[in-house]
């Protein structure tokens, strides 16, 4: 039968083939099939929403309704994998539901590739998930779905993330909780009753002071609740306690409320970065660093505008900051709310009190990078139609914290902006001889104010030209003439300022000004202070290094000079707009979430009886069981895709081609024998990176295109190869008639004596050893672990997933540059036989010639190698690049291939890591987007402590050099999957790279001096 016969058939039996979820659906399971091939489900209690009982069947497998579903898990030693087995299975209307208890759970809950599904437990004090022993960084992740709702639970030590939503349009956290143990003793199954509702009474004001309700940690995991790059997002009735970055953060999202939630001992309690459309009401930000925060984050992928802040209350938020590094490690101790780099903010109706530094803190991107130096173009690095009104402040800028001279010590200055501040506002500032004392006195002197402004705002640049996009048209722009910049464009030689002045270059005002007014100021703060920018830091700095030379009289003097020309401006009515302009800012919108209607994209299970149908299919000698592909079969060999069905090395069936790559993604070590098997009568179609244009996409394949990929650990000495797994990748179409591509893992396991591959959807481990010459390179490889790693299915996507690519695991190996080179098997094993006797000429070539590839180049042929074409080069062969063997050019790019090929797919402005801002594909300039002096989204463990991604001429300040060398920390480890050691070789080339070949020259290296 054909594959377009066979379609039809399946569809009308499944009424829609299998869903796009995770890697896989509802067939089988990583511990066991049933005897009549029926797989067992080890999800608990399977129940049916509709109202039915709930009773478990015979089997304990879910009714495959396709909607309406229930998954219930129970707390205890097979939480894991019944959490794992259920999550991978869940279709629209489905419910995952937790029980009362605490859960030790050692992976993290991802949910991918499905709609409309709801997570639960039975109440956030109630049910405790506990990730503190994830392997995964983590806790829960939905990413590039529609329609979630997560209630009623508490995620407990997460190593990164709590709750993280990436890519989701609608989505819900609801009377959820993250909290981190922090530095006060694990909170466990046996006191979380007691532990999990932390009070704010006295918080730290510096590392080691007393904690009597919680002791934070710069070991706590970065964000805890993260929705980014989302759209249509309500959290409600929710807490963070603990982040070392964020407690409940929105970002580079549209259109998001934050209400009725609180955050407590976080560093920053809340945040809105680079978001359009966002809305805090009625939430309690106490006793963290700083209360709440809107500001723009530069080269990401979106700059915000429009935000409300209404009905919150920002109190004692006093905690020193714990954070690792990032721009939340500058921000001071006692702010309540803080703006930076954003347009278009209405503060209104809230109550900020007790504040040691300052209730509001108005400032730009001028104070930390220096006048006209923010390297992000492309980012407006003011505050401007900021408008503060009907709110209480009460005691304020009471205790300026002092500067980190550590970090001062390391060019580091944020941390010296309260000190600036205190001196500025001294009371006996026009008498200098009074300052002469110790220096601990001069540093504690002054005080801070309800609100304060750094005074800086930028001139017209009449000369700077309307920014254009990468075709050279002009970008879009709001109704304001704003233009609307986004990561895809280039970053302008000027930042353009022109639609903030009219005809006769006056500033626009009060649209690109601030409002204050109706403001209710308590009398024992000062209620206003402009500091003028960073006029006196020479002399902040002096004191903070601890010159003493500088406290001579005359010295003093001499410093002094140029801050008694400019001490802070109390006068408010600068920002009395009805005054000045005869009109205040108008009030924002309040933001409104869309009602949710489901896709239709996703299909519903399938019945076993039709999967048990078409995997048992009998089919010719070398025929591929071609029916059975629009379902998951249990077994591997129930495709038929190999000569020697236990041996996935033998010689393809059906026309099938071994093909290898220039540069691989790096799997603990693992040879890997690859397989594309396209439809007879089908060819795909050449498609190469279109000069930066198709980053992601290479080659198209058809629909019913198999490829397959099995991981081995070679033992040359010993000639031995253990097989380990076999992933399929199928190319399938929906119900809906959408293509989309399912990734299968299947994990090879002794059976009478025998190998067989039968389907893992959960995942696994596995311990290996490895001890053989790298087929390239020649070099000896020898080593061991214990923890390799099959990622569970919906993990398949995180790698696979891209939004210009068709839905679930598109192909991200097989481009043309990675193909063009000639055939040649990874492991010496075989010797000749099996696929190692494929045809040893240029793949590209060889595919076009056996008539499986269409509109291929005419190619010009040297060694092999098409020199007409793009290419990439072995990373670990100098010289390979066509440059000369360890040069400057060759190292590069080397160092670019093996990046690509294991950090590309996700990092682009498409995949998983998109809102990092940071892509690695090969066609990008090394630059900021490169990483280059770029800072980091986040802090927490993840970034080292380090403050750049790449640092010219030091790896050891660059946090991509620590991240890819890390090992044993879910936090740090990159790629975060299918990898348990470091690959040592590739870590000593990026490091060679960094200290050698990147320099001062490199665009926006100057930046990482800011």
């Amino acid at each position: 039968m054909s594959i377009e016969l066979a379609r039809p058939l399946a569809l009308a039996l499944l009424a829609g083939t299998l869903s796009l979820t995770g890697c896989g659906g509802d067939e089988g399971s990583s511990n066991s099939t049933a005897p009549n091939n029926t797989p067992t489900s080890n999800a608990g209690d399977v129940s049916d929403n509709s109202g039915d009982s709930g009773t478990e069947t015979d089997t304990d497998t879910p009714p495959l309704t396709g909607d309406g579903r229930t998954f219930l898990i129970s707390p205890g030693a097979n939480a894991t994998q019944d959490m794992v087995d259920a999550m991978i299975q869940l279709r629209p209307g489905d419910m995952l539901e937790f029980e009362c208890g605490y859960f030790d759970l050692d992976q993290g809950l991802l949910i991918q590739a499905t709609e409309d599904v709801l997570i639960k437990g039975c109440g956030k004090d109630e049910t405790v998930l506990s990730f503190k022993d994830s392997v995964n960084v983590t806790g829960l992740e939905a990413l590039n779905i529609s329609g979630i709702t997560v209630e009623d639970l508490t995620i407990l030590d997460s190593p990164g993330d709590a709750f993280k939503l990436k890519g989701v349009k609608w989505g819900t956290l609801r009377n959820v909780r993250a909290i981190w143990s922090g530095g006060g003793g694990q909170i466990t199954e046996d006191n979380y009753g007691e532990r999990l509702n932390v009070a704010c009474t006295k918080p730290p004001f510096n590392e080691g002071d007393p904690a009597p309700d919680y002791v934070p940690s710069s070991a706590s995991g970065r964000y805890g609740i993260y929705p980014v790059e989302s759209e249509n997002i309500l959290v409600e009735g929710s807490e963070s306690v603990g982040a070392s970055d964020a407690g409940i953060y929105v970002g580079q999202t549209n259109t998001a409320i934050i209400r009725d939630s609180r955050a407590i001992y976080n560093v920053m309690g809340f945040e809105i970065e680079n978001v359009q459309g966002g809305e805090y009401d009625n939430n309690v930000a106490e006793c963290n660093t700083g209360g709440f925060l809107i500001y723009d984050l530069e080269n990401i992928t979106q700059y915000g505008d429009t935000s409300v802040m209404i009905n919150n209350l920002a109190r004692n938020n006093n905690t020193y900051n714990f954070a690792h590094s990032g721009l939340v490690s500058a921000v001071p101790r006692g702010t309540g709310f803080i703006t930076l780099g954003y347009d278009n903010i209405e503060v209104v109706n809230n109550t900020f009190e007790d504040h040691s530094t300052a209730a509001v803190i108005y400032t730009s991107y001028e104070l930390i990078d220096g006048k006209g130096k923010t390297a992000d173009r492309k980012l407006d690095p003011y505050t401007e139609g900021l408008h503060i009104h009907n709110n209480v402040m009460k005691n304020s800028g009471y205790d300026l914290p002092p500067p980190d001279l550590e970090k001062v010590a390391n060019g580091e200055v944020e941390s010296i902006l309260p000190t600036l501040i205190g001196l500025k506002n001294l009371p006996i500032l026009n008498d200098p001889t009074q300052l002469l004392g110790s220096l601990d006195n001069i540093l504690n002197l002054g005080k801070g104010a309800h609100i304060v402004w750094d005074g800086l705002l930028d001139d017209l640049d009449s000369e700077c030209p309307y920014p254009k996009d990468s075709a050279g048209n002009p970008v879009p722009m709001d109704s304001n003439g704003k233009p609307l910049h986004t990561n895809e464009h280039p970053n302008p030689s000027c930042h353009y300022n022109a639609y903030k002045f009219n005809d006769e270059g006056a500033r626009i005002q009060p649209t690109w000004g601030s409002c204050f007014h109706d403001n209710e100021l308590s009398d024992d703060s000062e209620p206003y202070l402009n500091f003028h920018g960073t006029d006196g830091l020479e002399l902040v700095l002096a004191l903070a290094e601890q010159d003493t030379s500088i406290l001579s009289p005359q010295g003093l003097l001499d410093a002094l000079e140029g801050l008694l020309n400019m001490p802070s401006d109390t006068n408010i009515s600068d920002h009395d707009c009805q005054t000045r302009f005869g009109s205040v800012l108008a009030s924002l919108p309040r933001v409104e979430i869309p009602p949710f209607e489901r896709s239709g994209d996703f299909d519903p299970a399938p019945d076993p009886e039709v999967v048990d149908q078409l995997c048992n299919a009998t089919v010719a000698s070398g025929e591929i069981n071609r029916e059975a592909l629009v379902v998951n079969c249990p077994r591997l060999d129930q495709y038929n895709l190999f000569a020697t069905d236990n041996d996935p090395r033998s010689l393809p069936n059906e026309g099938g081609v071994p093909y290898v790559l220039n540069s691989k993604l790096f799997s603990d070590y693992a040879t890997k024998y690859r397989v594309v098997f396209v439809p007879p009568g089908t060819k795909a179609v050449y498609r190469d990176g279109q000069d930066g244009n198709n980053v992601n996409g290479g080659i198209h394949f058809p629909t019913g295109t198999v490829i397959a990929k099995t991981f081995a650990f070679t033992n040359e000495s010993e000639g031995t190869e253990k097989l380990v797994e076999t992933r399929l990748l199928i190319k399938r179409i929906s119900g809906s008639g959408k293509p989309f591509w399912e990734g299968l893992p299947y994990i090879w396991e002794e059976e009478n004596g025998e190998p067989v591959a039968r389907l893992a959807m959960g995942g696994g481990t596995a311990s290996v050893e490895w001890h053989y010459r790298d087929a390239d390179s020649g070099a000896l490889l020898t080593g061991s672990t214990d923890s390799y790693s099959v990622p569970n299915a919906n993990q398949c996507i995180t790698c696979h997933g891209n939004d210009d690519q068709p839905a679930g695991s598109a192909p991200i190996g097989p481009k043309p540059r990675n193909l063009n080179r000639p055939y040649k098997a990874e492991s010496a094993f075989m010797g000749n036989t099996g696929q190692a006797g494929f045809p040893a000429i240029n793949q590209l070539q060889y595919w076009s010639d056996v008539g499986i590839l269409s509109g291929t180049p005419e190619l010009t042929l040297n060694n092999g190698i098409a020199t007409n074409i793009e290419r990439l080069p072995h990373w670990n062969v100098p010289g390979d690049s066509g440059e000369t063997a360890n040069s400057d050019a060759d190292v590069e790019s080397r160092v670019r291939a093996y990046l690509e090929v294991n950090c590309q797919h996700c990092h682009n402005d498409k995949g998983a890591a998109s809102n990092t801002g940071y892509y690695l594909d090969h066609f990008r300039d090394v630059d900021a987007s490169y990483g280059v002096c770029k800072k980091p989204t986040a802090t927490g463990g993840g970034s080292c402590g380090r403050q750049h991604v790449l640092v010219p001429g030091s790896a050891d300040s660059s946090i991509v050099s620590c991240r890819v060398a890390a090992e044993n920390d879910p936090q740090r480890m990159m790629p975060p999957i299918a990898r348990s050691v470091a690959h040592a070789e590739a870590s000593a080339l990026l490091d060679q790279w960094i200290n050698t070949v990147v320099s001062s020259s490199y665009t926006n290296a100057d930046a990482c001096g800011n």
